[in-house]
Parts: structure tokens; C-alpha cells; sequence
């Protein structure tokens, strides 16, 4: 049994639910002491077969968690041009290879902007993660 206790919580909005159980390390083997950034996140086989099959939902997980979609604002030549853009930022470099190897499975152009941070701009990319993504519940 995975879980020995599912709990359930009614809150504001949402409905909160907790569960407790030795056993959740066997399901999430990345899980564990310290800081993610300053150990080896790597999926089992198990787990990169399951995100070469559903790529789209393992990048809404990573992007509701740690990116963001925004008006981008730049002025050229004194006219302001507003488009859609992704971004996302993890300290783990492990997680950002992650999130470069699901948007490669989709064929989704993007640009790495710092170390810790990548830019999905193209309108077709931005299009695709719309599809894939949506919004932030």
C-alpha cells in the first residue's frame, strides 16, 4: 500500500489533500534530504518512459511549480511591441536538463537566458506550451 493515511481538507477555494506513507520514496525515488540544487535529480526508467509519452504534462507540472507566462514589453525604434513568453528558472541543473529534454520531445523552441533560467518566445513555441500548459489553477 502506497499511502497508509489520505486525508482530505476543505479550504477556501480548494480542497486540500495530504497523505502520509513509508512508501512514497519507491514512487518518487528524487525525494530526499537537502536542497534539490545540491543533489542528483534523475529519473528511473520508469519515469522517463512515462514523460517521453506525456511530455505536455510534465512541463505544466514543471511550469505551474517554477515558471511563468507573461506579457513581454520591448521597444523598437520608439514602437512597443507586447507578445506572450514562458519562462522558466530551477537552481538544479538536473531539472533544467529536464524541463530542455521534455520541450526537445515537443519540439518546442526555447533559449537558455541565464544558468538557472530558460525563455520559450517563438509564437508557434509559445502556442504549443498554451496547448500543453495552460493556466495556473
Amino acid at each position: 500500500m502506497l499511502a497508509e493515511k489520505v486525508q482530505r481538507v476543505r479550504q477556501q477555494g480548494c480542497v486540500n489533500v495530504q497523505s502520509y506513507g513509508t512508501h512514497w520514496p519507491c514512487l518518487l525515488p528524487q525525494h530526499g534530504p537537502g536542497k534539490k540544487h545540491e543533489r542528483p535529480i534523475v529519473l528511473a526508467d520508469w519515469q522517463r518512459t512515462i514523460v517521453e509519452r506525456h511530455p505536455g504534462d510534465f512541463l505544466r507540472g514543471l511550469f505551474h511549480s517554477d515558471g511563468c507566462r507573461f506579457a513581454n514589453r520591448v521597444t523598437v525604434r520608439g514602437k512597443q511591441y507586447v507578445y506572450p513568453r514562458y519562462m522558466f528558472t530551477n537552481e538544479s541543473a538536473d531539472i533544467m536538463g529536464l524541463c530542455r529534454w521534455a520541450l526537445d520531445l515537443l519540439g518546442v523552441a526555447w533559449r537558455m537566458n541565464r544558468r538557472n533560467s530558460l525563455s520559450v518566445a517563438r509564437r508557434d513555441a509559445v502556442a504549443a506550451l498554451d496547448r500543453h500548459v495552460g493556466p495556473k489553477s
